[in-house]
């Protein structure tokens, strides 16, 4: 087990936002009931062999696991849902079809007990973020999301819609970048990084709106023509409880170092999204050297 874990441990120290932007937890993983699942989940060997094919291939189905591993359908079954359980997994549907998704937070949680001040600057980011994800998880096509981010924030649906598109409330947390656009289907969105007046240097084109609830808009280099086929995000904001749940999706990306900087980029955001909401504060601007490492 030592070998196993200390690859996981490896992967979640040297990919802190990476797998961290796809889901992360509200829940407090010390706890002792918590800890157990983890600890029993992570105590098989079969259990560790499927974080480990997650690891190399995220997004998987039933059947590709199955394949991948050579094991009877109930089998992995019964080891997903015990994954699943210790949150060590998450799942999103579409349809029928359920894709799985591995969730590195545990670990971090773990690290962050008994390792924590010997790694203090490594994880302040992560503790930021600290985020739960849902099993089920929204997207804006008929294919899976590449990225899938769901956060929960003490605030309006309407405070969290005017924070995503306000121009001057977006300049506050998001490293400066004032977002800005009339907001109607066929407008176009730009970003433009210093204050509205300075150069765009990302762009897209609004697919859907439905103030304060969703936004599905393309998300391409402003040197790409705005009608050509672009990578798609979407936000959905819902109320839940006394809370709102905000649940980004991203799409269909041109390339790797596109799904990788988007992959760095959304829980830094969301993290300084979710700290201006709650506290009147961004997030130190360290968290965006961290996020682009």
């Amino acid at each position: 087990m030592t070998e196993g874990l200390g690859t996981l441990f490896q992967f979640a120290a040297a990919n802190p936002l990476t797998y961290a932007g796809k889901y992360l937890h509200i829940r407090d993983v010390t706890d002792a009931d918590t800890l157990d699942k983890v600890f029993k989940a992570l105590a098989d060997p079969t259990r560790r062999r499927l974080l480990d094919v997650l690891r190399q291939e995220d997004g998987q189905s039933l059947s590709e696991l199955c394949e991948g591993l050579s094991m009877a359908r109930q089998s992995v079954t019964q080891h997903l849902n015990l994954l699943v359980d210790a949150d060590l997994v998450a799942i999103v549907r579409h349809g029928r079809e359920r894709r799985h998704y591995l969730n590195s937070h545990p670990i971090h949680e773990m690290q962050n007990r008994w390792t924590r001040d010997f790694d203090q600057h490594h994880f302040d980011v992560i503790d930021a973020v600290k985020r739960r994800a849902e099993e089920t998880a929204m997207t804006t096509t008929e294919e899976f999301p590449d990225f899938v981010y769901v956060t929960y924030i003490r605030a309006t649906p309407q405070q969290v819609w005017d924070a995503l598109t306000d121009p001057e409330i977006t300049r506050l947390y998001w490293d400066d970048v004032a977002v800005v656009s009339d907001w109607q289907v066929g407008s176009s969105w730009a970003h433009h990084k210093g204050g509205p007046d300075r150069k765009a240097d990302v762009w897209g084109k609004i697919l859907e709106t439905d103030p304060p609830k969703k936004l599905v808009f393309t998300f391409q280099p402003i040197d790409q023509d705005l009608d050509d086929e672009g990578s798609v995000a979407s936000y959905l904001i819902e109320q839940s409880g006394e809370v709102v749940k905000l649940t980004v999706t991203h799409t269909n990306f041109a390339d790797a170092g596109l799904h990788t900087g988007v992959s760095k980029g959304w829980p830094a955001v969301l993290a300084g999204l979710k700290s201006y909401l709650e506290t009147g504060q961004a997030l130190p601007d360290d968290s965006w050297d961290m996020a682009v490492r």
